[in-house]
């Protein structure tokens, strides 16, 4: 009895802990019928209990000594008065098993060949241990797992501390406002967002309210769907093979029509007048007035491309694609003109930081002052640029530059381009371009107008690589002009020529109007009843694939009876008839004013 007291005294520090851990795991494999038996685990709960059972009912003899491997299994808490009563333990021991097995005890010999078993044992707190005294005898590196977790736990309590890193658009929400004046950045263009923070959807800037923008947003999904409805109809009634005008398109190109003839017409002194007044008023951080300038219908047709084209400007900027004023050169003094840029252009750092760039217009040399430019056009003697002059007639010649012989202007002329161009991708490697430069004439010298650069020997026969007309001459006539040039060298060579894809949105739709007006021109003069793609293309130098695309936006291309049919469509014959005569012959190309021959070899 004595004995039995002194054993319960030593252990008395622990009890609570060894029977409440006890308890809880006996609770848990109560309610885990399911499973199957689970690997052992040797706990001092388990140690404790056979202390209690030898006194009860001893088994063996109690002076037995006690294995190394139960020593190596004491946990930290063990005391020395534990360990005096632990040299009293039998052989067996009693280990933890799920309810299913029906026993108490196993032999330890047991436990190592059939109970092994890979999965960690169920415990009252999930697959971790209930508590520090607990060993898996089925994991050797327990010791090791759990220091590895230990970490894991401190790495994850010191990263909850750290301030969360900030998004893309969180940051562009929270750093940015709208940079129109007097706008507290409510509202959106597109009608779809509560907020904005660039000029490109402010609903001030482009002279509107936010519910009004809400208002056209609504109605432009309204015409969206109807008009998706009405095409699946179409597809439904008609095979796909047809290409003739449905009965609702005829109806609504008359309706077109129609709307653009009685375009509203104001006063032109009152108009002048209260357009003037806008601008004095605002200046430029308003979008000058629309009304009246062209009909109703192309108006709202330019509304909701401007809609379309902000909504995936925003999509970028919530993606990070795009950033306002992020190493981007806003405008350049070009001459007597001031510039706003559209893209950004690879200058070296420290002029593109400057948001001003100066540049001489003659040699293309780019400036960071107003100071430096001045000294320098005090000193320049270029006034027009390098290379062959191969075409002159009035005011306008073309200029033949060799980009491995004057190097250093062509780069900056590319470098030029790139800030109005945007899928340009040639900066430097200027070598093996040729580039035809067209200039305006007047008393101080030869002022760039645009430009084409074409590779000298191209594999796919481009006769242009890249093409620019400057923005202060555009919708004059210019960019035409540098297109016919450029099929007129193709005619001297002997070749058919094709630009070179991608064509920024403005040149596909000059190249398209271009194409446009040849196949018009060769059809009005055509007077035979047989014609030729090939015979076309052999004329005018314009590619086939080109001149079948043109037919089929006209609708000028039929297939009838296993042949293709070219229809000769007088109506749009005799619009382009008008617009020639109202065009003026100074903006045209004249051949014989061409002094040119291919140039041989590089």
């Amino acid at each position: 009895i004595l004995r039995k007291k002194e054993r319960r005294n030593a252990g008395s520090s622990s009890e609570g802990t060894e029977d409440s851990d006890f308890s809880a795991e006996h609770t848990d494999s109560s309610e885990s019928d399911v499973h199957t038996v689970r690997n052992t685990r040797l706990t001092r709960s388990s140690l404790r209990l056979s202390r209690n059972s030898q006194d009860s009912s001893p088994v063996g003899n109690p002076s037995a000594p006690v294995s190394e491997e139960v020593v190596n299994y004491s946990t930290r808490r063990v005391t020395r008065s534990q360990q005096q009563g632990l040299t009293d333990l039998p052989k067996k021991y009693p280990l933890r098993q799920s309810r299913s097995s029906g026993s108490d005890t196993e032999q330890h010999g047991e436990i190592s060949e059939r109970d092994h078993d890979e999965s960690p044992p169920r415990t009252p707190t999930g697959n971790a241990p209930s508590s520090e005294s607990d060993i898996d005898m089925s994991s050797p590196n327990v010791s090791h797992d759990e220091s590895l977790a230990k970490e894991l736990s401190l790495k994850e309590s010191g990263l909850a501390h750290r301030p969360k890193r900030r998004r893309f658009h969180e940051s562009y929400n929270f750093n940015m406002k709208c940079p129109t004046p007097g706008c507290n950045s409510l509202g959106h263009l597109t009608g779809k967002h509560e907020r904005h923070f660039s000029i490109s959807g402010c609903p001030l800037y482009h002279n509107l309210s936010a519910d009004e923008c809400k208002v056209k947003a609504s109605s432009r999904d309204k015409h969206v769907e109807e008009r998706t409805l009405s095409q699946r109809q179409d597809e439904n009634r008609h095979s796909a093979r047809q290409q003739a005008q449905t009965e609702r398109q005829l109806r609504y190109k008359e309706k077109v029509t129609e709307m653009r003839r009685k375009r509203n017409s104001a006063p032109f002194k009152e108009q002048k007048d209260k357009y003037t007044e806008h601008k004095q008023t605002h200046g430029s951080s308003h979008e000058p007035l629309l009304e009246n300038i062209t009909s109703d219908y192309d108006l709202e047709l330019f509304r909701k491309a401007q809609a379309c084209a902000t909504d995936d400007l925003e999509k970028l900027r919530l993606q990070g694609q795009v950033t306002e004023g992020g190493n981007m050169i806003k405008t350049i003094v070009f001459g007597r003109y001031e510039l706003d840029t559209w893209y950004h252009s690879p200058y070296p750092e420290e002029y593109a930081r400057l948001g001003r760039l100066y540049m001489c217009e003659f040699c293309l040399k780019y400036m960071k002052s107003q100071t430096i430019l001045r000294r320098h056009m005090a000193k320049c003697v270029w006034k027009h640029p390098p290379g062959d002059e191969i075409y002159r007639k009035g005011v306008i010649s073309v200029f033949e530059v060799d980009g491995k012989k004057n190097k250093i202007y062509c780069q900056n002329l590319c470098l030029l381009a790139k800030l109005f161009l945007d899928h340009k991708t040639l900066y430097y490697d200027v070598e093996p371009f040729l580039f035809y430069v067209m200039t305006e004439v007047d008393n101080t010298g030869c002022h760039l107008v645009g430009y084409f650069s074409k590779e000298k020997n191209s594999f796919l026969n481009y006769n242009v690589s890249c093409i620019l007309t400057m923005p202060q001459y555009m919708r004059q006539g210019y960019g035409k002009m540098l297109i016919d040039f450029s099929y007129l060298l193709s005619k001297v060579e002997e070749k058919v020529g094709s630009p070179e894809r991608p064509l920024s949105d403005l040149g596909l739709i000059s190249y398209r109007s271009y194409w446009k007006e040849v196949l018009l021109r060769y059809l009005n003069n055509f007077q035979g009843k047989e014609i030729s793609i090939k015979e076309i293309s052999q004329e005018t130098a314009v590619n086939p694939v080109d001149i079948v695309s043109t037919l089929q936006s006209l609708q000028m291309l039929k297939y009838w009876k296993g042949k293709h049919l070219i229809l000769k469509r007088q109506d749009l014959i005799d619009d382009w008839k008008t617009k020639e005569t109202k065009r003026g012959s100074n903006k045209t190309i004249d051949p014989t004013a061409l002094k040119w021959s291919p140039p041989k070899g590089t």
